[in-house]
C-alpha cells in the first residue's frame, strides 16, 4: 500500500532549551554574541566558544526534540578536532537532526541587566530565521531586566530559554 493512501495526522513536538552565561571581565577583548549579533562595549562570555546563548539554548530545544545530544556532543567535538567556536555552527548542525520535524515556531525569553536588547531583537530575530529557514513571523524574542533577583538580572551574565515547536506529518501504521 502507497504512503499517499494511508491516513496521517501531525504530530506535534514542543522542545525547552535553556543556556545561560557569565561575562569575562570588562577588558576582554572576546566580543559579546548574542544571535548572531556582536554587542559593542560589553565583554564576551565565560565560554570555550563564543558563548551564544541564544543558539546554545536552541541547540538544547532541538536536543530534547531529536534526543541527540549538541551542545555536549556534536559542538564539543567540532571545538576539540576542528577548533570550531562559532555556535552558528553548532545550530546548523543541530538542525540536520530534525529530520522530518518541520519547525513551526520559536519562542525565545532572555533574562539579562545588560545589554539593552531592544534596538537589536528584530536583527536577532532575522538571524535565526535565515538559519532556520523560517518566516519572521515564526520568532518571537522578549527580554527581562530580572529586577536583581538572579545573577543574571544583577549584570553578571545573561539567560536564555528557548520553546521550539515542530511538526511532522506522521502516518498511523508508523507509530
Amino acid at each position: 500500500m502507497k504512503k499517499e493512501s494511508l491516513s496521517s495526522f501531525p504530530f506535534i513536538r514542543t522542545g525547552l532549551g535553556q543556556c545561560s552565561h557569565r561575562f569575562l571581565q570588562s577588558d576582554s577583548s572576546k566580543s559579546c554574541i548574542i544571535a548572531g549579533v556582536i554587542f559593542q562595549e560589553m565583554p564576551g562570555f565565560q565560554s570555550q566558544s563564543d558563548g551564544d546563548v541564544i543558539f546554545y539554548a536552541l541547540c538544547n530545544a532541538i536536543s530534547s526534540l531529536t534526543h541527540v545530544n549538541i551542545i555536549c556532543g556534536v559542538a564539543l567535538d567540532l571545538l576539540n578536532k576542528e577548533g570550531i567556536t562559532d555556535s552558528e555552527v553548532y545550530l546548523k548542525e543541530a538542525k540536520k537532526t530534525l529530520g522530518n520535524q518541520k519547525i513551526t515556531h520559536i519562542s525565545i525569553t532572555l533574562e539579562a541587566k545588560r545589554p539593552q536588547f531592544k534596538e537589536f531583537i528584530g536583527e536577532m530575530r532575522k538571524n535565526i530565521a535565515r538559519l532556520l529557514d523560517l518566516h519572521l513571523s515564526q520568532v518571537g524574542i522578549t527580554a527581562i531586566f530580572g529586577d536583581g533577583l538572579t545573577e543574571c538580572g544583577c549584570g553578571t551574565g545573561v539567560s536564555c530559554q528557548a520553546l521550539i515547536t515542530t511538526q511532522e506529518e506522521v502516518f498511523k501504521n508508523e507509530l
